[in-house]
């Protein structure tokens, strides 16, 4: 495997790391698929993920998130998936706190989320930001997923 893949492969591993443990536990990485991408992860019923991960990440400019999230675009169509998630390595925050990696996803799929109506702005498709474990909570709270179990308290 050349180093790209490795990279992918440690980024996608880290995500899966996040996801089974917080309702999503079937996560797993999606073999490659060839012309009919359907994201870089599975046994998330519903949810197309791509995850970018090293330097390329790391110092990713708008332009390149613009191109990842049009990728995740065909993805979801190729999936069958209802939304998108675009989950990119932030600079100084390693594989072991990828929960604080930034998810990214188009507004008019974050207001759907939280049960707001779609508009037909332009500001639809503006991306909106914000930490794995807190896209990973609101798809969870928009029915995506399986309850997490809290711990129980253990009297004393």
């Amino acid at each position: 495997m050349n180093k790209s893949g490795q990279i992918g492969t440690k980024a996608e591993s880290a995500t899966v790391k996040v996801l089974i443990p917080n309702g999503f536990p079937h996560a797993e990485r999606r073999r490659l698929r060839g012309e009919h991408d359907a994201g870089d992860l599975t046994g998330t019923p519903g949810i197309c993920w791509s995850v970018k991960g090293g330097n390329m990440a790391r110092q990713a400019s708008d332009l390149q998130i613009d191109g990842w999230l049009a990728e995740l675009a065909e993805q979801i169509v190729n999936a069958k998936a209802n939304v998108g998630v675009l989950v990119i390595q932030r600079k100084a925050v390693g594989y072991e706190n990828a929960h604080r990696w930034w998810a990214v996803m188009p507004a008019f799929q974050l207001a759907a989320l939280v049960g707001e109506p779609i508009g037909t702005t332009e500001f639809d498709g503006f991306p909106v930001r914000m930490l794995l474990a807190d896209a990973v909570a609101l798809l969870r709270a928009a029915g995506y997923g399986e309850p997490v179990e809290l711990p129980v308290a253990v009297a004393s």
